[in-house]
């Protein structure tokens, strides 16, 4: 038996709280300041942690190594499970032509850029985030941007303010699902809580993107389709986390909102087109009658290499070209037959039909018994520092019902759709496993940091010591989720990291556990477009490396207004104003 010290360095709080801070702090210095890669960064900061739980805070060696192989066994199942199969099944689209009949029939419905950057950047880019995440929903977007005709810059900023409140319940809910690995607290109360926190932002983002690609005359001529898009998206953000699936949260939320803009867009169409008056190349941007008809946009050709850097996933071919190439190529706008857009949406529809059926009553009880299997991790007998058993010792493994399986047996389904043979299949498997490679390591060293600073008891000093802030800390709450994800780049990384803290320190402050831990995600996103690797990806789409300075600094007040935004509603939701929200 290891039971957890409080203050083992020298007796006090505080010391022993700076100490047990060293290893992130050596994580945030490592990516923000030397920008180190991810994994090697990673790799650094659990070595620290390790020293710091044998020697600091005394925990067994062979508790210690045991606490890092759980977290090991935890970053690949459930969360790369889910990553791998769900990027696998984007590659699956991507390795066909119902990829490019997809962007065409987005493409298709409205040559006003406003509007595109509506249904490319914040309705498609959540259905890639819903699956692939990492980078790829930011880099596609930017690209079909692009070969919309949006200047490189625009679309890449465009792109990168899009990507915020999907991203809680990205990948098919990873973030949400790592939180509640870390905390032990329900599943269903963090999507819950998540689910009435990231909708108000959803609600918001529309309209800032209308303002970045038209200024105040796109806030003043495309408003409707904005505040219609943001509803949408909002209200299906939050019945779908709180009534449905959180794993299905990004991918209906996505398909509700290109639904009613479409519905829309049949009645009503602003007074002006907002087009291109020339090639990519002169970058000149001009307002046309919304009655002159959809021309044909001039775009670079080729495809989009999108490099990837510290682990963060590369995009498939795009609908854009490289910046070296010149040369120039008319894009197709043109809108596909019926049949050829049910096969291109056809990958999300079966997502949705598989675990729809996962949650019809006598389906989700047969899986509950036969899928999943529960046990005491081998070697880990650990209390905390008031005596009781630490939760995190005990695994429940699903296999059968778990999100990554039910997405691989859609992967197959789609793959029989669109007659891909298994070879074809095992080979672009191959080739995600092979693109991910840094992002498993990242990832499973990232849970193996977490896992011994939560077994050890350093994560339960550092809440002890925030508990100080009282109710303060409803304030610091979500800068620390703010900037674990800028500096991670993931928010499943930060929730794996800082989850617990803020479920430790909420108890100590008399605030909600369930709060607080949901706060670390929902604000957390907002500092998701400044993450060096989301800046990386996107400067490669557009074809502007090195442009990642340019970038953080047209962000940085966009993504301060929001997370101060989600930070006063954080704070009422923490006082009896707006405490009825708290599950």
């Amino acid at each position: 038996m290891f039971q957890q010290i409080l203050d083992p360095i020298g007796g006090s709080l505080l010391l022993s709280a700076l100490c047990a801070a060293l290893p992130l702090v050596l994580l945030f210095v490592l990516l923000g300041v030397f920008r180190v890669k991810a994994p090697k960064a990673a790799i650094a900061s659990l070595a620290v942690s390790l020293i710091l739980a044998i020697v600091g805070w005394q925990m067994p060696l062979a508790q210690a190594l045991n606490a890092t192989a759980a977290g090991f066994f935890y970053g690949l199942f459930p969360i790369l499970w889910i990553l791998v199969n769900a990027l696998w099944i984007y590659k699956l689209t991507v390795a066909t032509p119902w990829f490019e009949a997809l962007g065409r029939t987005i493409r298709s419905i409205s040559d006003d850029l406003r509007i595109l950057s509506i249904l490319i950047a914040f309705c498609f880019g959540a259905l890639l985030e819903s699956l692939a995440g990492f980078g790829a929903p930011v880099a596609i977007s930017a690209a079909m941007l692009m070969a919309a005709g949006m200047k490189p810059l625009k679309s890449a900023v465009v792109s990168l303010l899009a990507n915020t409140a999907p991203v809680a319940f990205g990948a098919m809910a990873a973030p949400i699902i790592a939180l509640n690995g870390v905390t032990g607290l329900p599943l269903h109360d963090l999507s819950s809580m998540a689910g009435r926190q990231t909708p108000f932002v959803a609600l918001i983002v529309p309209l800032l993107l209308v303002f970045i690609v038209d200024g105040r005359r796109g806030v003043k001529q495309a408003w409707p389709v904005a505040l219609v898009a943001g509803t949408a998206f909002a209200v299906s953000q939050f019945v779908t986390s709180n009534y449905l699936a959180v794993e299905l949260t990004d991918v209906v939320a996505a398909v509700v909102t290109v639904a009613a803009v479409l519905v829309m867009l049949r009645f009503w169409k602003p007074n002006e087109t907002i087009g291109m008056a020339g090639g990519v190349e002169s970058g000149a941007e001009k307002a046309v009658p919304a009655n002159a008809g959809q021309g044909a946009v001039a775009a670079r050709a080729g495809t989009t290499a999108v490099s990837r850097t510290s682990g963060a996933a590369a995009s498939g071919p795009a609908a854009a070209g490289n910046a070296s190439d010149g040369s120039t190529a008319p894009t197709d706008n043109t809108r596909p037959e019926p049949r050829h857009i049910w096969m291109a949406i056809a990958p999300y529809l079966i997502i949705i039909t598989v675990f729809s059926i996962a949650q019809i009553p006598a389906v989700k009880s047969w899986l509950n018994q036969v899928g999943t299997v529960a046990f005491h991790w081998p070697g880990l007998d650990i209390s905390d520092s008031a005596g009781k058993p630490v939760a995190a010792t005990k695994f429940k493994l699903d296999h059968l019902k778990a999100t990554g399986t039910l997405l691989l047996f859609s992967g197959l389904i789609t793959m029989a759709l669109y007659r891909i043979t298994a070879g074809q299949g095992w080979r672009i498997y191959r080739e995600t496993l092979v693109q991910l490679r840094w992002t498993i390591v990242t990832v499973t060293s990232v849970l193996g940091l977490s896992f011994v600073m939560n077994l050890s008891g350093q994560t339960t000093t550092l809440g002890f010591a925030l508990a100080s802030a009282g109710s303060f800390f409803a304030v610091l709450s979500p800068l620390i989720g703010w900037i674990g994800v800028a500096l991670t780049g993931s928010d499943t990384s930060s929730n794996s990291l800082f989850g617990q803290m803020q479920a430790t320190a909420a108890q100590q402050t008399g605030l909600s556990p369930v709060l607080m831990a949901a706060s670390n995600s929902s604000a957390g996103v907002m500092g998701k477009m400044l993450s060096l690797q989301n800046l990386a990806v996107a400067s490669a789409a557009v074809g502007l490396d090195g442009s990642e300075g340019t970038l953080f600094r047209k962000l940085i007040g966009w993504s301060v207004g929001l997370l101060a935004l989600i930070t006063v509603l954080i704070l009422l939701q923490s006082t009896p104003v707006l405490g009825w929200m708290v599950p």
